[in-house]
């Protein structure tokens, strides 16, 4: 990846995993590397920057065999999540729905125990 990129995020989780990404999503090869052509590249303005013990780390070295089908491989994939997530979250919904709907059938018949 072009660390030195207006676009280049990298963000360090507690768990220790890292992400590495273009915010443009333009770098479909990432986090090992950018299209050398990118037409939305911008030099960071911090480039020049010394930085602290807390400074960002390497990427992760790029995988044996990584050539442009890699591209095509990460984007079907994105594309097959995308297909997937409206009926994740139809199915969410759905089990939420139904979890209010006994909870409310089960607080109609304790306040009719209590009426007792």
């Amino acid at each position: 990846m072009r660390t030195d990129c207006r676009y280049y995020e990298s963000r360090t989780y507690p768990n220790g995993d890292t992400v590495r990404k273009c915010d443009l999503d333009l770098a479909p090869e990432a986090p090992w590397r950018c299209p050398a052509d990118c037409a939305k590249f911008e030099r960071r303005s911090d480039i020049a920057w010394n930085y602290g013990s807390l400074t960002h780390t390497a990427g992760p070295d790029e995988p044996p065999g990584l050539d442009e089908g890699a591209a095509d491989l990460l984007d079907l994939a994105e594309d097959i999540l995308n297909q997937a997530a409206p009926r994740i979250v139809a199915e969410v919904e759905a089990d939420r729905a139904q979890s209010r709907s006994a909870g409310q059938r089960l607080r109609r018949w304790l306040r009719s125990r209590r009426r007792r």
